[in-house]
């Protein structure tokens, strides 16, 4: 997501901030080459044009250009800037209302419309508690009310039962009067789309509207169509009237376009992006956290939230007891790499660490990407339980049969376990005596820098269920004054911090964590 632009973007504003001075030609010329960055990532015109203009008058004030660090000032515009084009504030689905709260969702066939339907769904069970109903409205496509149907069987979320002959219009009032005797807080109309804008949807879409009433009408939209998706959301909202977008298959789209433009074009907000084909990959849309990703300043709250959302918390704290007493076997390292991939792998946690995001070419470059997750954990689940539990009792004969039976070689697993044997030293110095050991002294002492006085649990591993979205809200702020999210910035306390032990996350910042990922000692450190 934003890769080609944060490349473009990092390369030219790192050249203004490795300066001393700067003059006004500096800025056109760096000016110049941002714009041709976001053209390049298929942002709309007008929207190129207006937003390099915004950032050309704040930026070539002689206030800035005489400060005593010219180049960062005009990062932080440029940064500002992305802020107020992207939305400013978030802005989540809309349930004030009564219920139930009727959703309708639009779109162009092909662009993801039930497949997030139903993941809106999920998340407003799951996280909302809401009882949500699921009704499809699309009569044409073949086997679509099925596969909403299968859907809503998979997350155990109601769907409304199919009477054949229906029009789109008498299912919407049927689905509505469901939801009403059936008690549900929310009823989400998933309609039916076409593979181009005509007046015949149109009509059906405004009937729609007339005979449900809906609180919400969001409209899903594939990133991928780039410019276009700007033209589609103006049409829709002219005629239907929408409320919201939601973009799909942004983790598809290096580019970025899309979501730079719809919000400027339209007016109307990003309220969620689809990351992945999984129910859970969808994630609500945060301008500001956005505008940190594109110019490399990472995302710790987002990384913090996944963390404390893809952790099983009764292991994490069974992890941090045996960190504790110094024991670290293979079962455990295992557990820590299945909980590196839930978060999005080496990538999705690369992509939101302060100043990490250059060190991406280097580490595939290296061999290190995600599929070394996979063929560690291949070896040590093609160990005995005596040989997960007691390392030394690997010698050659059984690494030969531990390749044969993982397809790798003896090599691959004398790396596991030079690796383990690091991060197994690591635990035991972090988990040590006197005063409660180095992990619980560094993360106390972080926790009380930050305010954030409910760090210190799990046995030195922080507790996220208690902390307040503002308080994390707060921990980024003071870490970006500290310069601690500019490019080439360290990432701050959360090494060995975040639950279940995900020691060295790039923690370059705190002595003895070497800035190592698990199972990637030795990684280089950013300049």
């Amino acid at each position: 997501m934003f890769e080609n632009l944060q490349d473009r973007l990092g390369s030219i504003l790192n050249g203004l901030t490795g300066r001393g001075a700067l003059s006004e030609s500096d800025v056109s010329a760096a000016l110049r080459e941002v714009r041709r960055a976001l053209l390049e990532a298929d942002v709309s015109l007008e929207v190129v044009r207006s937003f390099t203009d915004r950032v050309r008058e704040k930026a070539v004030g002689a206030e800035i250009l005489k400060s005593i660090k010219p180049g960062q000032m005009v990062v932080k515009i440029v940064h500002d800037e992305l802020i107020e084009m992207l939305g400013g504030e978030g802005v989540g689905v809309d349930l004030h209302a009564a219920a139930p709260v009727v959703i309708m969702m639009v779109g162009l066939q092909g662009s993801g419309k039930t497949t997030t339907t139903a993941k809106i769904a999920n998340r407003l069970t799951t996280r909302e508690k809401k009882k949500v109903l699921m009704a499809s409205l699309d009569t044409r496509r073949p086997a679509a009310q099925e596969q909403l149907r299968q859907l809503g069987a998979q997350a155990n979320i109601d769907t409304l039962p199919v009477i054949a002959g229906q029009s789109p219009t008498d299912i919407a009032a049927r689905a509505v009067q469901a939801a009403k005797l059936g008690g549900h807080d929310v009823v989400i109309l998933d309609t039916a789309g076409r593979t181009h804008i005509d007046e015949p949807l149109m009509v059906e879409m405004a009937d729609i509207k007339k005979k449900s009433n809906p609180h919400e009408i969001l409209l899903v939209a594939d990133s991928l169509t780039g410019q276009d998706a700007v033209n589609l959301a103006r049409n829709f909202d002219e005629r239907v009237g929408i409320t919201g977008l939601v973009l799909t298959r942004m983790d598809g789209d290096g580019r970025g376009g899309a979501a730079l433009s719809m919000r400027a074009v339209t007016g109307k907000p990003i309220k969620l992006i689809g990351v992945g084909e999984r129910m859970g990959e969808l994630e609500e849309f945060h301008p500001r956290r956005i505008a940190d990703r594109i110019l490399g300043m990472g995302d710790i709250i987002s990384l913090v939230e996944k963390a404390a959302e893809n952790i099983d918390a009764e292991k994490a704290a069974a992890m941090a007891a045996k960190m504790a007493k110094g024991k670290f076997d293979l079962n455990d390292l295992a557990d820590q790499l299945r909980q590196m991939q839930k978060m999005g792998g080496m990538g999705g946690i690369m992509g939101l660490m302060p100043g990490m995001a250059g060190m991406k070419d280097k580490m595939a470059a290296a061999g290190l990407d995600d599929k070394l997750f996979g063929r560690q954990i291949a070896i040590i689940q093609s160990m005995t339980k005596a040989e997960r539990a007691n390392p030394d009792l690997l010698k050659h004969s059984r690494k030969k049969r531990i390749a044969a039976g993982s397809g790798t070689d003896a090599a691959a697993i004398n790396k596991l376990l030079k690796m383990h044997r690091q991060m197994a030293d690591m635990m035991k110095m972090m988990g040590g005596k006197g005063k409660g050991g180095m992990m619980k002294q560094m993360m106390g002492g972080l926790a009380g820098k930050m305010g954030l006085g409910g760090l210190g649990g799990m046995g030195g591993m922080p507790d996220l269920s208690n902390i307040d979205p503002k308080q994390l809200e707060a921990l980024q702020k003071q870490a970006e004054a500290a310069g601690l999210g500019k490019p080439g910035g360290g990432m701050p306390g959360l090494g060995g911090g975040l639950p279940g032990g995900l020691p060295g996350l790039g923690g370059a910042k705190l002595p003895g964590l070497g800035g190592g990922f698990p199972g990637l000692p030795g990684l280089p450190k950013k300049k």
